[in-house]
């Protein structure tokens, strides 16, 4: 399992694109997914909606649990990918392409994102 080095990833196992005029993409990790087993709901936070770093702005749902959602940074909803809701098997199938989530206008991004290579040594135990 790879972590694309340009991202940057939270504890909470989402991952966080370069912003590209002040909106970054965010998604779940491969860890994550696999962790999660075949996703089959999405709910996604609504566009125009402000998240916030680190607390719930969704939910996966899978054919093993439901998981929480969170916001790698603060800002406002820009973007939810559609393509997910209607076929949630896309975040198992590619997490870091088309299985993309939503897209926010950063307003806060807090310290403590990690890069691809702490993220791969914390998820490594």
């Amino acid at each position: 399992m790879s972590n694309p080095q340009q991202l940057r990833y939270s504890k909470e196992h989402e991952w966080l694109s370069g912003a590209e005029d002040g909106v970054s993409t965010v998604g779940i990790t491969e860890h994550a997914a696999n962790a999660l087993g075949d996703v089959v709901f999405v709910q996604l936070p609504e566009v125009g909606v402000t998240v916030t770093a680190g607390e719930t702005c969704g939910e996966l749902e899978s054919t093993k649990s439901v998981s929480d959602l969170y916001s790698p940074v603060t800002g406002e909803i820009t973007e939810v990918n559609e393509d997910v809701v209607n076929d949630p098997s896309l975040v198992n199938s590619a997490p870091f392409e088309g299985g993309w989530l939503f897209k926010v206008r950063v307003t806060e991004e807090p310290s403590d994102l990690l890069s691809a290579d702490e993220y791969t040594a914390e998820t490594a135990g």
